[in-house]
């Protein structure tokens, strides 16, 4: 470690010691295998989103979708009162972030493909299905389409995870995913 300035100005032009060069080698060429991997990962590792994004006004985005909870309600959830929808397969389903819920609770079939819209009414919020392992920021003002095709049944979580303020650590949604009548 140098506390004071080399005594000769012209660092550069020093003999390099064997193993420095060693361990700059090894460095760079962990370098280039990191980024093959991420180049090959992005094209077979199937993990990465095509999505669309728009622009739209929150308050007409909160409208959408409960126009669309108002026309697929199927139920209530317990004694929260959160509408459970089950829209038609592969129709444009809404799914609002605002402070702190993920609304409305979304029924829909294994194997059949929807366009996943999400947004937010207030705040940045993540959208995170889990355990599918599925994230994305949700801005206001901004439409996210997500192609999303479920594979499996079951209830699957929504957590938000990206800090939205005092109740973040409470909003949560649900997806279930249902066998196709």
């Amino acid at each position: 470690m140098a506390v004071t300035p080399p005594t000769n100005r012209v660092w550069w032009n020093e003999p390099v010691e064997k193993m420095e060069l060693v361990w700059v080698v090894i460095a760079f060429l962990w370098g280039l295998v990191m980024f093959a991997t991420m180049i090959v990962w992005h094209i077979v590792g199937q993990q990465n989103l095509s999505t669309e994004t728009y622009r739209i006004k929150p308050e007409a985005y909160v409208a959408k979708v409960e126009a669309m909870a108002e026309k697929f309600k199927v139920r209530e959830e317990g004694s929260t009162g959160i509408p459970v929808v089950k829209p038609s397969a592969g129709s444009d389903v809404y799914l609002l972030g605002r402070l702190w819920d993920w609304w409305p609770i979304l029924e829909l079939e294994k194997g059949q493909s929807y366009r996943l819209h999400l947004s937010s009414a207030d705040w940045q919020h993540g959208f995170s299905l889990q355990p599918v392992n599925l994230n994305i920021q949700v801005h206001p003002g901004y439409d996210h389409i997500i192609t999303l095709t479920p594979t499996e049944t079951g209830a699957f979580g929504i957590v938000c995870n990206e800090f939205c303020g005092i109740g973040h650590h409470q909003m949560t949604g649900k997806i279930y995913v249902v066998e196709r009548r």
